[in-house]
């Protein structure tokens, strides 16, 4: 329990557990849908939300308050949805992701819901040669090829 635990070191209490005591079980990912949008630099996008669904499977939890006529407000974080996925191993779990992404629908607004899947097949990202700089320098390239994409469609 997260919670209980940062309740005890605030205390000055020890952690209940020791690292040794962890194990691994696969590989998780999360992608953070914003209502934003990338193109104009990740500029907020409030509105009203006319459709949504969103991904379900084994291996899919979708955190959101959000639904069908929602109201988002440009007062507040833009942050629309939590989209997590769990597999035994990385690729696995990129691939869950895609297939999670290509479900989520949101009409209405502009979200950042299309620059997250594109992001699931850059070969940095793919490769894990990323950092905390990544977003910043590739994103427009990002952008251009999803652009590029949709012109060739």
């Amino acid at each position: 329990d997260l919670v209980r635990e940062q309740i005890r070191i605030a205390a000055g209490l020890e952690l209940s557990c020791r690292q040794s005591d962890i194990s691994f079980s696969g590989h998780a990912i999360e992608c953070r849908i914003n209502a934003e949008n990338p193109a104009k630099g990740f500029a907020p996008c409030p509105g009203n939300i006319s459709f949504l669904h969103f991904p379900a499977g084994k291996g899919v939890r979708v955190e959101s308050a959000l639904y069908n006529g929602s109201r988002v407000s440009p007062w507040y974080d833009s942050m629309i949805a939590k989209v997590i996925v769990h597999a035994p191993g990385r690729l696995e779990a990129i691939r869950k992701m895609r297939v999670a992404l290509e479900e989520m629908t949101v009409e209405g607004i502009n979200t950042n819901l299309e620059f997250l899947y594109l992001l699931m097949f850059n070969p940095d990202y793919l490769s894990g040669h990323v950092d905390t700089g990544f977003l910043e320098k590739d994103a427009e390239a990002i952008i251009r090829w999803g652009e590029e994409s949709r012109r060739k469609a």
